[in-house]
């Protein structure tokens, strides 16, 4: 009995021996082949655009072709499922935000993920502000004159969304203003945002690079932005606590994810090439002008803060009073 047992040991050992080989080898020639970067949101939404510019100076510092896969849908979940079951060898990436990993567990019943344990945090890139915006026809042109409209006329004015943060700034806004708004749900902000322009929605709370051009071409108007304080980004704009609406400080955050599970040394390299391209001023400055704060951090600082946002996000969905779909 004895001597088998130890048999067995010896057996098991060898095999863990000959996987870490294994994981340390395939660390090693990392990577040797194109790289996927699976996005929850459509082209042209801010982090499609923002993304495509990181993954140009991934692909030099990694030295095999980056792809972008758009899987927008199920306000992200059809992205994140799909990252969550990828192997998880460093070759499927997610880049997603709070939608997936922070809001998606109190707003879906059905959610097919866990936002935790199914992913390895990699690194964070940044902060993507989101602003307010309204079709010109809508008679106000600050916040204060939006809520006055809206009380005078119940049931009139609409917000479209195109993402988690656009429901929740567009739920916080009606409760904490004390408005009847009909939301509008969207696949993604572009589409949501050509309804807005076209006068078939009256608002909607959207990332700063889909919505400024617009706004700089006069198809729409932007009232204040959703973060406590004014954005450097668009200094011009008021905060919605600013503008006299209570308790409101909403901000999209942006990071890399993998499948639960992988290797420590791809998960440091990937760590390490991420933030040398965002902390680089001219990369820094590049993305200011797409409307994204960029910032990074280290792996274990990403997870601490998907763990702190999942608070943060279900008292904010709680506080709305949005209900689970």
């Amino acid at each position: 009995m004895l001597s088998a047992l130890i048999s067995n040991l010896r057996t098991i050992g060898a095999a863990a021996l000959c996987l870490a080989a294994a994981t340390a080898a395939q660390a090693d020639t990392y990577p040797s082949r194109n790289i996927t970067l699976v996005l929850p949101f459509a082209a042209g939404s801010g982090t499609d655009t923002t993304t495509r510019l990181i993954s140009q100076h991934l692909s030099q510092a990694l030295g095999v072709a980056i792809v972008i896969e758009n899987k927008a849908g199920a306000n992200g979940m059809l992205a994140a499922t799909y990252v969550a079951k990828a192997a998880p060898d460093g070759y499927t990436l997610l880049v997603t935000t709070n939608t997936t990993h922070s809001a998606n567990p109190y707003l879906l019943k059905n959610l097919t993920y866990d936002p935790v344990k199914d992913f390895t945090p990699i690194a964070r890139t940044g902060d993507l502000p989101f602003m307010l915006v309204v079709n010109p026809e809508v008679p106000a042109k600050t916040v204060g004159e939006l809520v006055a409209y809206g009380k005078a006329n119940p049931g009139k004015l609409s917000y479209a969304s195109g993402s988690s943060s656009a429901i929740v700034s567009g739920a916080t806004f009606a409760h904490n203003a004390g408005l009847d708004l009909l939301h509008v749900p969207y696949k993604s902000s572009p589409p949501a945002l050509n309804d807005v322009m076209g006068g078939r929605v009256s608002m909607m709370f959207v990332d700063i690079l889909t919505g400024l051009p617009h706004v700089q071409g006069n198809a729409l108007r932007s009232l204040a932005v959703t973060t406590k304080d004014r954005s450097p980004l668009v200094p011009n704009l008021p905060s919605m606590q600013e503008a006299g609406v209570p308790d409101f400080d909403i901000s999209s955050w942006q990071g890399y994810f993998g499948p639960a599970g992988m290797p420590k040394e791809i998960v440091t390299r990937l760590n390490a090439e991420i933030r040398k391209i965002v902390e680089k001023p001219e990369i820094k400055a590049q993305l200011a002008t797409l409307g994204m704060d960029a910032f990074s951090g280290t792996p274990e600082d990403l997870g601490k803060f998907v763990n702190e946002q999942l608070v943060l996000w279900e008292k904010l969905i709680t506080n709305a009073k949005i209900e689970k779909q």
